[in-house]
């Protein structure tokens, strides 16, 4: 009978040494897209969600449901994640198995962007985890629980990027296939400072135009 672990009871280091998890020096998102100039109707939509989301924050803490509300569902369909091919679930459970340990890791992932179903395997892509917290939690501290459930998707893609979030701070990872997997953090962002918001939205667009291909 197999140990059973909840993937939001682990730290960074039971990531790191169940899953073998390396961790790579900090990347820029210049590395991996161009991000392009927004519009002005982007701007002002993008400026309407950071303001509403600082009058809930200046009333007291944002709950997770609050912060998906807020922030991720207009932010995600500014960025074009409402559009085909792709699809949304939210609440999806997982498992995973580490085998030379006997152990079982599982849990909920909070909001998943897949693009449809790869031809050559019929599995669908992965192309963004998303992990929420309320906003008194920093985003660190969500960080191995996204990390995991990231993780699942490099049985069967070689790369998938990762987010975690309270509502005002965003924290991405990249993660890669190889012997070991790897990861890297990307630069915090914060939407309530405009140059940081206006990113936040550049980085959701390529993640979602990039759709899986060549990740």
């Amino acid at each position: 009978m197999p140990l059973i672990l909840e993937a939001s009871s682990l730290s960074l280091n039971d990531v790191h040494r169940l899953l073998k998890l390396q961790k790579q020096p900090n990347g820029l998102f210049r590395d991996f897209f161009t991000l392009e100039p927004l519009t002005e109707f982007e701007q002002q939509d993008l400026a309407r969600i950071a303001k509403d989301f600082e009058r809930y924050l200046y009333a007291g803490k944002v709950s997770e449901g609050l912060v998906k509300f807020l922030t991720l569902a207009p932010l995600m369909r500014l960025a074009g994640f409402y559009d085909v091919p792709i699809r949304l679930t939210v609440e999806d459970s997982l498992a995973i198995t580490i085998v030379d340990e006997d152990i079982r890791i599982t849990g909920r992932m909070d909001i998943l962007a897949v693009n449809g179903v790869q031809a050559e395997t019929m599995l669908p892509f992965w192309v963004l985890v998303i992990e929420t917290k309320n906003s008194a939690i920093d985003v660190g501290e969500g960080l191995a629980q996204l990390l995991t459930y990231a993780f699942k998707s490099l049985e069967q893609q070689g790369a998938v990027w990762g987010l975690v979030t309270n509502g005002q701070r965003y924290q991405f990872v990249y993660l890669r296939q190889g012997t070991p997997p790897t990861y890297q953090l990307m630069p915090l962002l914060n939407l309530n400072e405009y140059q940081d918001a206006v990113e936040l939205l550049q980085v959701l667009k390529g993640i979602c135009q990039c759709r899986g291909v060549g990740v």
